[in-house]
């Protein structure tokens, strides 16, 4: 049955509050089927939409969120690389479900392994690349369960790295968004797989076409992973990014695939539809800093990092800055000393503090040094 639910607009917390945490339950006129569902912002982390966001549930095949997560930290560091050969073993050969029918002995690289698992949600290489990581699969869940603590995923319990049915393996909506945003935050290179629609392996013998069909039918789709068991139902994390926001969409236990996807096509549209992201800039240049006593005169200041601020559409003109610069430092000055902030509002609302860092070191004059600077500035003078 299709229900219509009221969601809350929740509130995750930047250096001030993104949204008001007090903010109200409203009804966001979505019509979903699923039993929970989750709406997240990537870069910021902020929940747009819930619904039973923390209902512990099974996740099939969206599982293997968390073992893409750990092998691509493998890769980036330097743990593994894309090209290594990973040999199948029985157990990972045995592996039933989706899969791409290995056996025992077979070379791949991690590569292709990592296609065959975001592609087509093979358990087989999901396996094979758990044992190729820690040595065996039940190592890697403990990889797994370890790293969903360090993240923050209270709701969930991994009993192994695939999703295939087992008592008490379980997660959230909530907790699937949080593994989703790590992993798309600070592992782009996963897209070259997740965007793929049609692909194969075995020099073309074998045909792989991705079972998330958002990638070839919805608008700037960017993965990630469905899931489906007959206990668990259908279930996915869809990640799609429009006009540089990127957004994860969580559905869990729809009753049937059609209605997965549209869960999911309703809550990215209402996000879309919904927020923005606005650049944020000083309504200044940062000018140079005098620096007394300093081998250099000035020092530049810059933002420690970029502003780009989420916002509801209709906001993009309230947003506005308050600059405090310090007027002269003394030396010495070490490169990334604080010299001031830039305050960040939404109307009336701080919604952001950035702090203002010099650029360079600057080291303090000696006692030779400033006796001949007020030389030379008497000499200029005379």
């Amino acid at each position: 049955m299709r229900k219509s639910t009221s969601f809350i607009l929740a509130a995750v917390m930047l250096a001030a509050a993104a949204f008001p945490s007090s903010a109200a339950p409203a009804d966001s006129g979505l019509t979903v089927s699923c039993a929970s569902c989750v709406l997240m912002e990537k870069e910021s982390g902020t929940i747009l939409l819930e619904d039973n966001a923390h209902e512990k549930l099974e996740p099939a095949s969206v599982t293997k969120i968390m073992t893409l997560l750990l092998v691509m930290e493998a890769v980036d560091s330097g743990q593994l690389s894309l090209e290594d050969m990973v040999t199948v073993s029985p157990y990972a050969a045995g592996m039933g479900g989706s899969q791409v029918y290995l056996e025992e002995g077979e070379q791949m690289t991690v590569s292709e392994m990592i296609k065959c698992v975001t592609v087509v949600s093979g358990n087989d290489c999901a396996v094979a690349l758990a044992e190729r990581v820690a040595g065996s699969e039940g190592a890697f869940v403990t990889k797994m369960n370890q790293r969903a603590q360090e993240l923050g995923m209270a709701d969930t319990t991994f009993l192994n790295c695939t999703g295939l049915p087992a008592p008490g393996h379980l997660t959230s909506a909530h907790d699937i968004a949080l593994m989703s945003r790590e992993l798309i935050l600070n592992h782009p290179a996963i897209r070259e797989y997740t965007t793929i629609w049609m692909d194969s392996i075995r020099n073309g013998e074998f045909g792989l076409t991705n079972t998330n069909r958002l990638v070839r039918f919805y608008q700037g789709a960017t993965g990630l992973k469905t899931g489906f068991t007959s206990s668990a139902q259908y279930c996915m994390s869809a990640t799609a990014e429009r006009d540089g926001m990127e957004l994860i969409a969580v559905v869990m236990k729809s009753p049937s695939t059609n209605q997965r996807f549209d869960d999911a096509k309703a809550l990215l549209d209402y996000g879309f539809a919904s927020y923005t992201i606005a650049p944020v800039y000083p309504e200044v240049p940062l000018a140079p800093i005098d620096v007394l006593l300093g081998t250099s005169a000035q020092v530049q200041p810059q933002l420690e990092r970029d502003c780009r601020l989420l916002v509801r559409r209709g906001e993009e003109s309230q947003v506005s800055t308050r600059l405090s610069l310090a007027e002269n430092v003394e030396a010495p000055v070490e490169q990334g000393q604080v010299l001031g902030q830039l305050e960040v509002y939404v109307g009336e609302q701080l919604r952001d503090t950035i702090p203002i860092l010099s650029a360079q070191p600057v080291d303090r004059l000696s006692i030779p040094g400033i006796f001949t600077r007020m030389l030379s500035k008497l000499l200029m003078a005379g």
